[in-house]
């Protein structure tokens, strides 16, 4: 894991998320993927992610090896949310186009959502 790479919130609309986000806040639109419903957006070095349905303020952390890193977590004996999965296929926005993006959540010792993204 290493350390901070969005901070998520929750959008019942995506549009109007995206909206408010780019012309009301000024923050830079990065791309959209459609399914599954993400936004991504950036302020200061810092990505923000706008995902229809999603819980409000998810912790995401970027993760070199998800599933080593997720078995990391369960030999801690952390409940792991959400098993490792595939969000999308990344056009080349973040990286190497085709690369696929996959996710895990899990909850830390406080009960909060964490969520780990290659």
């Amino acid at each position: 894991m290493r350390g901070l790479a969005q901070v998520a919130q929750h959008a019942d609309d995506l549009d109007r998320a995206t909206a408010f986000y780019r012309d009301v806040l000024g923050l830079r639109h990065i791309a959209t993927y459609r399914p599954p419903g993400l936004a991504f957006f950036e302020l200061d070095g810092v990505r923000l992610l706008i995902e229809k349905g999603a819980p409000s303020a998810v912790l995401y952390l970027a993760s070199d090896d998800l599933e080593a890193d997720v078995a990391r977590l369960r030999a801690h004996e952390v409940a792991i949310v959400q098993e490792p999965h595939l969000i999308f296929t990344d056009d080349g926005t973040f990286g190497a186009p085709g690369k696929e993006i996959r996710m895990a959540a899990f909850r830390d010792s406080e009960g909060n959502l964490l969520c780990l993204m290659t």
